[in-house]
């Protein structure tokens, strides 16, 4: 998508960020993906022999540049984590493939970004306790897929009761919201329901989907918040984190307004609030 152009070079041309703030990702190993993915599955798909049902439930013509695009953002997800542990927050400028499960595909994602990275940090004790927050229009189905029952991971998604995927996962917490959900109710749920979560749970590393097609004007989302209200669910996240001393990556995931203008400037106010957060 030419969002993932526009946005850094929107950061650049804003004076928000300079050109060494940018880090290049690797193709990720296979043995790092399958601490999240079925080896079955990874194999099906790096050698380009998935069935045709499933290339179908993907929705892109299955193709080497496409694997090899997907390894690159769950790299760029699992190297924002480094620096997020090591600078309180990081970015992937892409990512937020929440549709991939642990032995499927669907929704446009291959493989899950922001799945893998956890399962990383867990596998290399980078972190113990881990909450995933998806705020993207729809379920991240395949991420509460992958974390089914796993104690030491919560997925947390609010998104769209009547949206895709129409057949559900269970997330350890799903908040399903009607059509036409404005600012106020929406971040007061948010707001409620985050605090709840860092009450009980007490995580140590934080994984947030930033996904911007909650706008009113998104094609898919059917949801009516502003970009003001956009704004501030972001530093209801980013200040819940940066208060506990956590650090947390972000994933740009969906948006689907008409004008690219809308969605590459809600993208960029997520960056402009965890620079104001976060005191960069």
């Amino acid at each position: 998508m030419v969002k993932y152009e526009l946005i850094p070079a929107q950061l650049l041309y804003e004076g928000l960020v300079s050109t060494d703030c940018f880090f290049e990702p690797r193709q990720v190993d296979v043995s790092t993906i399958v601490l999240a993915h079925d080896a079955s599955y990874v194999t099906a798909l790096t050698d380009l022999s998935l069935d045709a049902k499933m290339v179908r439930r993907i929705g892109f013509p299955l193709s080497q540049s496409l694997v090899d695009r997907e390894r690159y953002i769950l790299d760029g997800t699992i190297q924002a984590c480094t620096y997020a542990l090591e600078h309180g927050v990081a970015f992937n400028v892409a990512g937020g493939t929440h549709h991939a499960g642990r032995d499927f595909g669907e929704g446009f994602c291959l493989l899950n970004d922001q799945a893998v990275a956890a399962a990383y940090l867990l596998d290399q004790k980078l972190a113990k306790r881990i909450l995933i927050i998806d705020l993207d229009v729809h379920q991240g189905n395949g991420t509460a897929h992958i974390f089914e029952e796993h104690p030491c991971v919560f997925t947390f998604s609010m998104h769209g009761d009547k949206n895709f995927p129409f057949v559900k996962e269970c997330s350890d917490l799903d908040i399903p919201l009607p059509d036409g959900m404005d600012d106020e109710a929406y971040l007061a749920l948010l707001k409620e329901n985050l605090d709840k979560i860092f009450t009980v749970f007490m995580p140590d590393f934080v994984f947030y989907q930033a996904g911007v097609d909650i706008l009113a004007t998104d094609k898919l989302g059917k949801l009516k918040l502003t970009a003001a209200g956009c704004r501030h669910r972001d530093e209801l996240v980013l200040d819940k984190c940066r208060q506990q001393g956590l650090p947390v990556q972000i994933s740009m995931g969906g948006g689907y307004s008409e004008h690219i203008k809308d969605i590459v400037n809600a993208h960029v106010s997520t960056y402009k609030t965890a620079i104001d957060i976060f005191g960069f």
